[in-house]
């Protein structure tokens, strides 16, 4: 199990390789191609600044979010991809 600290947000991407329009065409995905959308598994506490406040993070688990394509390291933890990035490079909260 991996636990987030300081800001870091750990998302579980997904690992689509075909996408369906609502028109029916099935859009294959190339395996060099990054996924940028995934759903939180976990927010750390948020970052602490030198007169002990601390930065508190808008995020939840469980959230389906979108983030930078070119952010985070990719781990591999239990046979699940993961991504860990800063909170700053999350762009959105989807389907809210």
């Amino acid at each position: 199990m991996l636990r987030a600290i300081e800001d870091k947000v750990i998302i579980q991407v997904d690992n689509k390789s075909e996408e369906v329009t609502s028109s029916g065409l099935i859009l294959t995905k190339t395996s060099d191609e990054k996924t940028t959308e995934g759903v939180v598994s976990s927010v750390g506490p948020g970052m602490a600044f030198p007169d002990g406040s601390r930065l508190e993070l808008d995020l939840k688990v469980g959230d389906r979010v979108t983030f930078s394509k070119f952010a985070g390291t990719e781990v591999e933890d239990d046979g699940k991809s993961y991504v860990i990035l800063p909170y700053r490079e999350i762009f959105a909260v989807l389907g809210e």
